[in-house]
């Protein structure tokens, strides 16, 4: 696992009058969470778990990113070049970064998040990896076809450093180092790219190879991770190839098992209490996988998502795992097909998740006994006996009333009977609390429980008003059992006004509840009851049709007179009428204008009626040629219209003008 303590080291606060340790106080992180990090590469991830922070390496950007377990940057430390493997001091107060490209391991301090020292190495060159044991920091540095182990010693007045301590291990890149605090004197060496793990006794203080192996299990390529499990019995490695992560044994690492991960093993860390973290470079599957040590039935696994452009999902980061020291979190580093890379952080990694079903009946009678079942199962089982909370939520219970608990049986099943005393929509919901393996787990089913059906009506449907009437609008409320309160909304035709709600009370001694609108469009009204305990909800609407407000203007005539009984308006018989209709004014509407002659004791219609549109203060003028010289005599019509689809819109009812008579004379 990388907690990466270094026990015997000499605190470096002395060392270099750095200031004095804080701890933080933060609260750790409730849940799992994600954060994008500003990173071009990631290299390796370490938790210092007395401050609640994570350290990223970013190799190309030459830099060590610092954030809370929430994955919120807290600092970021620059000018380290091809900085990699990263270690913590036991005391907490320094981060040891292996910089490659400077060819030295740099301490920063996790109080102040400044470099308070750096160390040369002699003649190691491009050191990338590092782990704590023996009471020494140990490194894994080389050139191509170079790669060998050394040690820094910081227990003394001044740092030692031991190179070339890797024996016939003879490793072409730098190798990979994994090592546990709770297995001080073993140390796990693989060959960066390749297969062969070799062991090393540390207890003296340099390395002594205890056993190698160039392909442990007679299988493996590409190897990427290695890690080491705190009873210091066994060795997991991440590779290429196989598609598992095989456990070999410290002893003669010989295979005592494999986790069936999947393909293209990535990354490994072992936690606290020995669970197995396996990251894996998995484009259409899980990315994140934890077992039990000893167990091949995954505790739980994890899928990233795809937050890149790519058909693939998002990958693991080779390396780039870690767990928090209590084991309470797992931190991992993946990167998308973008090249952006996130940090994710898991709560609880090491709690199965139990899985949880409730089954009430679809429906069910008041006051009526109904049975609930369900079932509790795991894939770490759980005993007969598991006690589960019950809770009913309902009309009279909107919070929620907690009925008495239930136990599982031998196969996890349950069953429970409930009379529901109100009706409605029932819920039950049931709980398991968890224990220290299992996370806790929720469940609910709801049933449409019968109540008595409720008599409400509205008036009015379907009556036509005069623009701008003030129309009452009378809710009845028939017997009910508790609730007496009646809502009505108005709902104008048109878009641009919504539907409200206009009134809301308790009906009279009547049962009434009345409510005014004032009718300047067609309204649909809705009366709602939402129901009680004992009776139903019921909803009723009724539609008033409102007319529109309209009238004509006549000018350019001479006089007005009556023939017969009608008023007319004269005019020349060279003149043009002017009409002007005023209507009640809709976005886009028109008036229609009709025009009739009169002959032989009849009124005929002079060609089809023309629209026009009213202008934004409701007003349309339209000029009518008059019939010129010979036309004395003439008599004619006209009237303005709105027509309900025709005119523009249909939020009004059609709505007829008054005639408006002329006479034309010499």
């Amino acid at each position: 696992m990388r907690t990466r303590t270094l026990a015997a080291a000499t605190s470096l606060a002395v060392l270099f009058s750095s200031a004095a340790l804080v701890a933080a106080t933060a609260a750790p992180a409730a849940a799992d969470s994600t954060k994008i990090l500003s990173l071009k590469s990631a290299g390796d991830v370490l938790v210092d778990g007395l401050h609640q922070r994570v350290y990223v390496s970013d190799p190309t950007g030459g830099k060590l990113v610092v954030t809370d377990y929430a994955g919120t940057v807290q600092k970021t430390v620059t000018g380290l070049p091809g900085v990699d493997g990263l270690a913590l001091s036991a005391d907490s107060g320094q981060v040891y970064a292996a910089v490659g490209a400077a060819n030295r391991i740099v301490s920063v301090d996790t109080a102040t998040y400044t470099k308070a020292a750096e160390y040369t190495l002699g003649d190691a060159k491009n050191p990338r990896s590092l782990a704590v044991a023996g009471g020494k920091l140990w490194f894994g540095y080389g050139l191509d076809s170079a790669g060998n182990l050394g040690s820094l010693d910081l227990s003394g007045a001044e740092p030692v450093v031991a190179l070339d301590q890797d024996g016939d291990l003879s490793s072409y890149l730098p190798p990979l180092l994994g090592s546990d605090p709770a297995a001080p004197g073993l140390l796990a060496v693989g060959e960066r790219g390749q297969s062969t793990v070799a062991l090393y006794d540390v207890t003296s203080g340099s390395a002594v190879l205890r056993v190698l192996d160039g392909n442990p299990g007679n299988e493996g390529s590409n190897l990427r991770d290695l890690d080491i499990s705190p009873d210091g019995t066994e060795v997991v490695t991440a590779a290429g190839y196989p598609y598992y992560n095989p456990a070999y044994s410290t002893t003669d690492l010989h295979e005592l098992r494999r986790y069936p991960s999947g393909d293209y093993g990535s990354s490994v860390a072992i936690g606290p209490k020995g669970t197995v973290a396996s990251g894996t470079s998995s484009w259409y599957g899980s990315d994140l996988h934890l077992y039990e040590q000893g167990s091949t039935t995954p505790i739980r696994e994890y899928e990233y998502g795809n937050t890149g452009n790519d058909s693939g999902g998002d990958t693991q980061v080779d390396g780039a795992l870690a767990w928090a020291p209590d084991g309470s979190r797992v931190f991992a580093v993946s990167q998308n097909s973008n090249g952006v890379y996130t940090l994710r952080s898991y709560t609880d990694p090491t709690k199965y998740v139990p899985k949880l079903t409730v089954s009430a009946p679809a429906k069910a009678t008041r006051a009526k006994k109904l049975t609930v079942t369900g079932k509790l199962t795991s894939a770490k089982a759980l005993p007969a006996g598991t006690a589960l909370t019950v809770t009913r939520t309902d009309i009279d219970s909107p919070k929620g009333k907690v009925l008495p608990g239930v136990k599982t049986t031998a196969n996890g099943s349950f069953a429970f009977a409930d009379t529901p005393p109100a009706g409605g929509k029932v819920k039950y919901a049931v709980a398991y609390a968890g224990d220290a393996t299992h996370t806790k787990v929720s469940a609910s089913d709801t049933v449409e429980v019968s109540r008595t059906a409720t008599s409400l009506t509205l008036n009015n449907n379907g009556k036509l008003y005069s623009y701008g009437a003030d129309v009452s609008f009378t809710a009845h409320l028939g017997a009910t059992y508790k609730s007496r309160t009646v809502e009505i909304y108005a709902d104008p035709f048109g878009a641009d006004k919504p539907k409200r709600l206009v009134k809301t009370g308790k009906v009279n001694s009547k049962g009434n509840l009345s409510v005014t609108v004032d009718m300047t469009r067609d309204t649909t009204l809705t009366a709602v009851f939402a129901g009680d305990a004992r009776s139903a909800s019921k909803s009723v609407k009724s539609t008033g049709f409102a007319k529109v407000k309209i009238s004509t203007a006549v000018s350019k005539h001479y006089r007005t007179g009556t023939i017969g009984s009608t008023k007319y308006y004269w005019f020349r018989e060279t003149s043009d009428p002017l009409l002007t209709t005023t209507m009640s004014y809709y976005q886009g509407r028109h008036q229609r204008f009709e025009l009739q002659v009169y002959s032989g004791g009849s009124w005929y219609s002079a060609g089809d009626p023309e629209y026009f549109a009213l202008g934004g203060n409701g007003k349309s003028a339209v000029k009518l040629g008059g019939p010129g010289k010979g036309g004395a005599g003439i008599r004619a019509r006209v009237r303005s219209a709105y027509i309900n689809g025709s005119s523009g819109d249909s939020v009004n009812s059609s709505t007829y003008g008054a005639w408006q008579y002329l006479y034309f004379t010499k």
